[in-house]
């Protein structure tokens, strides 16, 4: 089985890996734990279920992955414009390259998995809403700035995040249906568009 003192984060992580690719409805805790190389009885010695083990590596992975990732794309040193720039580009990048490696585009895994089971597994959609909600504080904050800056038009920042997540989300799920990287392309000029920078604000940051 390899050392017990790891098997639980190997766990998590094949948990991600898997419903990242597939789905959560069909994995199953025999696939976890092959793909983990732990056996079953150890997965119930960390684990209730597979909705506990779901939770926990969604926290480990916005802990370990997804917050020192924003951290360092929405850094208060780097432009307000520039910051939501440089993640839409991230995103587009990320997408396209999980879709060579996969061989079709997965989309967003929390998306996928909290539009599967937002109405019947209550603790796993409670932690997939808690992610999206603190990634928006990281838009918000952002937009917040570039209105002060002057570098978009005024605009209620919590309303406006809103309305770009749900552009980034809704485009990347979209492309995971239709099987399409290519209409993730546009996500970066959308987001821009959607944000209404001025004039010379899009001028000097290369838009």
């Amino acid at each position: 089985m390899g050392r017990t003192s790891d098997a639980n984060e190997r766990l998590m992580q094949a948990a991600l890996d898997l419903l990242w690719a597939e789905n959560y409805g069909g994995v199953t805790v025999d696939d976890i734990c092959k793909r983990a190389d732990v056996r079953k009885g150890s997965f119930y010695y960390y684990f209730p279920g597979k909705a506990e083990l779901t939770v926990a590596a969604i926290e480990l992975n916005w802990t370990r992955d997804w917050k020192p990732a924003l951290d360092a794309c929405f850094s208060p040193l780097v432009e307000p414009l520039t910051r939501l720039q440089n993640y839409l580009a991230g995103v587009v990048a990320m997408q396209t390259e999980m879709a060579a490696k996969h061989g079709k585009v997965l989309g967003c895994p929390l998306a996928s998995v909290g539009c599967e089971i937002s109405t019947s597994e209550v603790a796993v959609a409670a932690a997939v809403r808690g992610v999206f909600a603190r990634k928006r504080r990281y838009y918000e904050s952002a937009i917040r700035d570039a209105v002060v800056a002057g570098a978009i038009e005024p605009c209620d920042p919590a309303q406006k995040a809103l309305a770009l997540q749900g552009l980034i989300d809704g485009l990347v799920t979209h492309s995971r249906i239709m099987g399409d990287i290519g209409l993730l392309q546009t996500l970066p000029q959308l987001g821009l568009d959607l944000l209404r920078p001025r004039a010379s604000a899009g001028a000097g940051a290369g838009v």
